[in-house]
């Protein structure tokens, strides 16, 4: 931006015409008016030195009062962009234009130019991103919609050729090649939860929830899955005592649901859990003895599952830390 007039420059070419033009007038008149009509001995010695007293102060005056007025009005542009930077950060939203003088345009305006034009390429990054999020969550939701009829079709193939005679090789092979059906479905499932959850599909209740009471109503359903799978179950679930969370209800049994589906799915072969509502820390403990999160299976699986469980946590304002190694993995859930 081509800079027509400077704010400095002006400020020093104002001083200097205050501190050199009035004794250069001065001796002009002095000169060639002054002189003609005064005689030498009225211009006395004394005479003299009040004139160049009252012309130093009148110099000392007009280079304080213009000092004053030009910082006076340098700190109220720079307040000006300064409260509009502020009201945008207090208020976590994009600040508004500040005003500007296309016709003056010295340092002040350049920078309120620039603040300007940084404001209108954040509004289109953030309008960017924001259709491209629409387009990647209409995408996902309706890749998962339209793989679910190929999915179908394959599982009635595999039930259609189980009812037929084959060795136990091929009859082995029907059987993994249905537990794929079911894990593929199963993340898809996982994959438009996210998309809806993180859109804003999913609406978010917050109350205050009784844990124990939901802990324990989230083991009792899970119990039959786990005792059909033969893992053994541990756990310390107070019926007296029991703390309160601000949380949602819905998304907080869907967080033990992605953790319990987690053990039955990769940690079976450990065949043991442990879930534990500890009261004094107000923490959820779960717990397993599988063969940990470095797991390829593990690793397979379950990223979706604990990015939505991660995303619905951070959101009721609670935290999970996981430990996990080749013993097993265990999660705690507490106050973020």
């Amino acid at each position: 931006m081509k800079q027509t007039r400077s704010l400095f420059r002006r400020f020093l070419k104002g001083h200097f015409l205050f501190i050199f033009f009035p004794p250069i007038v001065l001796i002009f008149f002095f000169a060639f008016i002054g002189f003609s009509g005064i005689n030498e001995e009225d211009l006395n010695t004394l005479n003299q030195f009040y004139v160049f007293l009252l012309l130093f102060g009148f110099i000392i005056v007009a280079f304080v009062v213009i000092s004053w007025l030009f910082f006076l009005r340098l700190r109220k542009r720079l307040t000006r962009l300064h409260e509009v930077m502020s009201f945008s950060a207090n208020n976590n939203s994009f600040p508004k234009p500040v005003s500007v003088q296309t016709d003056r345009m010295d340092e002040i305006d350049q920078l309120g130019s620039s603040f300007n034009w940084m404001i209108q390429q954040l509004e289109d990054s953030k309008k960017r991103e924001y259709e491209e999020e629409l387009l990647r969550h209409r995408l996902i939701a309706n890749l998962s919609h339209d793989l679910r009829t190929p999915l179908t079709i394959l599982r009635g193939h595999v039930t259609r050729l189980n009812k037929e005679s084959m060795s136990s090789e091929g009859q082995n092979s029907l059987t993994e090649m249905n537990h794929t059906i079911t894990r593929v479905g199963d993340l898809m499932d996982d994959l438009l939860s996210y998309t809806l959850l993180t859109s804003g599909k999913h609406p978010f209740g917050p109350t205050s929830t009784d844990i124990g009471r939901l802990v324990r109503a989230s083991v009792a359903a899970w119990y039959p899955v786990f005792e059909e799978k033969e893992i053994q179950l541990d756990v310390d679930l107070p019926t007296e005592e029991t703390f309160y969370w601000e949380a949602d209800p819905k998304w907080m049994t869907r967080v033990l649901d992605n953790l319990f589906q987690n053990i039955v799915r990769h940690a079976a072969e450990g065949k043991y859990a442990n879930i534990v509502v500890d009261v004094e820390k107000e923490q959820i403990i779960v717990a397993d003895r599988g063969p940990g999160m470095d797991n390829s299976s593990y690793e397979r699986g379950a990223g979706i599952g604990l990015s939505t469980s991660n995303y619905m946590l951070k959101k009721m304002k609670l935290k999970a830390d996981f430990t996990s190694n080749e013993n097993g993995t265990r999660v705690t859930i507490d106050r973020a």
